[in-house]
């Protein structure tokens, strides 16, 4: 019984190349109470790999959070197979705006604390008691309204070059450093303002909003399926698109273009550019914004070090590699101090404080 995934991407990747199928990436998470998340993990894995799922997939105690592709002509089987287990009968799936066959190249489900980790050890927070859940016409409403403070609830790199016009975006790494900083700027407004949230997809919003309720917020409502769905239902209904930018995603596309406006700047010449790519060098691998001169001049690096460094011999790139881990630029996220033209986003709340 195979329980793992046995190729490798390059191996993947032939394979999907030779089958010239259509492929759809797609998302969804649901917040519930499992029992036993590693006999679910191998029930999915062994459907799953049958239908050529490929996807990174949580599964914790708390629910489980999926993005993933598979053949197009599979997805009916893969939608009614979900409907067979109980708590995601009827869930709603995030259908990527612009697809790629090779957004996922392989197929991991894994067995975490947490599907979003949040650095909580409060026992009385109860997840499932979330916000007012809003579609994208109400949510543009809402955003317009003198008494609503639009919280952006991702991390630094993904608002940069893409977010809701007057969303505060706080400056952060991690989704567990935004919610002590959310909670202490907005203390003052817990009951006369109207606090909304938005992310990529619903998930980190949804938790979110269940604790800021929890930490004794009036008036909580979050963006019904994020970003993703907004920009979905904005073309259906030809509603007004108040979305700036590009939506970063977690998969081999990076983002998707919501809208054509280009607010962030290449990270190293600081021409308008929205693009992340990763250094060529294996040894640091930073995720930075880069524009396509840069990215010829540079041979696809962040730094002078970085493109000597590829210039080597692969033997002698693996030897220099010997024992040295992870470079830390790594988790940076295009903080790195060689990088000139990193926008710099610490004055968040400020319209707030000043009032």
């Amino acid at each position: 019984m195979q329980l793992y995934n046995k190729l490798s991407a390059k191996e993947r990747a032939e394979l999907i190349k030779k089958a010239a199928e259509k492929r759809l990436t797609l998302s969804f998470y649901k917040y519930a109470k499992i029992g036993n998340p590693q006999l679910l993990r191998d029930h999915l894995f062994l459907t799953w790999n049958a239908h050529h799922v490929l996807g990174r997939i949580y599964v914790a105690k708390e629910g489980i959070n999926a993005q993933l592709s598979l053949p197009s002509n599979r997805f009916n089987a893969f939608k009614n197979h979900l409907d067979t287990i109980a708590f995601l009968k009827d869930i709603r799936l995030n259908i990527a705006i612009e697809q790629d066959n090779m957004s996922f190249l392989k197929l991991k489900i894994k067995v975490r604390d947490k599907i979003v980790a949040d650095g909580l050890e409060d026992a009385s927070f109860d997840v499932t008691n979330k916000g007012i859940h809003v579609n994208a016409e109400k949510f543009n409403t809402l955003i317009e309204d003198e008494n609503t403070v639009l919280v952006d609830m991702r991390n630094h790199y993904e608002s940069e070059i893409g977010h809701f016009k007057n969303a505060i975006t706080p400056n952060v790494d991690t989704f567990r450093g935004s919610l002590d900083i959310i909670e202490n700027d907005l203390k003052a407004h817990k009951e006369d303002k109207k606090l909304v949230m938005y992310c990529t997809g619903g998930i980190r919003c949804e938790k979110a909003s269940a604790y800021f309720k929890h930490k004794g917020f009036k008036n909580v409502y979050q963006l019904e399926g994020g970003i993703i769905e907004y920009a979905r239902e904005v073309k259906e209904k030809e509603l007004e698109n108040k979305f700036l930018g590009k939506n970063f995603v977690f998969d081999d596309r990076r983002a998707e273009k919501i809208s054509d406006h280009i607010i962030a700047n290449c990270h190293q010449c600081g021409n308008p550019c929205d693009t992340h790519v990763n250094c060529a060098n294996a040894a640091c691998h930073l995720l930075f914004i880069q524009c396509e001169a840069c990215k010829k001049e540079m041979d696809n690096c962040c730094s002078t070090n970085c493109k000597d460094v590829i210039t080597l011999p692969y033997e002698e790139q693996k030897e220099l590699r010997k024992g040295q881990g992870n470079s830390n630029d790594i988790f940076k996220k295009g903080r790195a101090d060689h990088l000139p033209y990193k926008k710099d986003l610490r004055n968040i709340f400020e319209t707030l404080k000043k009032q």
